[in-house]
């Protein structure tokens, strides 16, 4: 797959995602790229809410995170979304949030599994609609 050109989305460190010491607490690194990730779906006219009204969503399968620097109260970020890998059923995402210098400060890989939320017995993972697949391609 060729390398695409980044999705930047940014975000405001606010209080309430920092610890006592004023660094954003590290679960909230997730939060952020969650975040991108759907406004990158949203730019792409993949609104989750039709999705999910018809029981089609997406699960997390996977995270492997890395900090490097803190992200601290009040920083202006810029977090990134690419597609790594895109397979039926799943896609893999390669993240970042950046300093607003581009300094990166945490690194991610996210696999992500269309899943039928409305299966008997639970959520069950399921090749994405063609609508998805074929927008997500195009932005790939």
């Amino acid at each position: 797959m060729e390398k695409q050109a980044a999705f930047i989305w940014p975000i405001r460190v606010y209080y309430e995602d920092t610890d006592a010491g004023g660094i954003v607490y590290y679960a909230n690194y997730l939060k952020f790229l969650e975040r991108a990730r759907t406004e990158w779906l949203r730019s792409l006219g993949i609104e989750q809410d039709t999705w999910l009204e018809q029981g089609i969503g997406f699960v997390v399968r996977s995270v492997q995170l890395n900090l490097f620097l803190p992200a601290r109260f009040n920083d202006e970020l810029h977090v990134t979304v690419v597609v790594e890998q895109l397979k039926r059923a799943s896609v893999l995402f390669s993240q970042q949030v950046l300093a607003s210098d581009g300094t990166v400060l945490c690194q991610a890989e996210i696999k992500a599994a269309c899943v039928n939320l409305k299966h008997n017995g639970g959520v069950k993972a399921i090749p994405m609609p063609q609508e998805i697949l074929e927008g997500l391609k195009r932005a790939s």
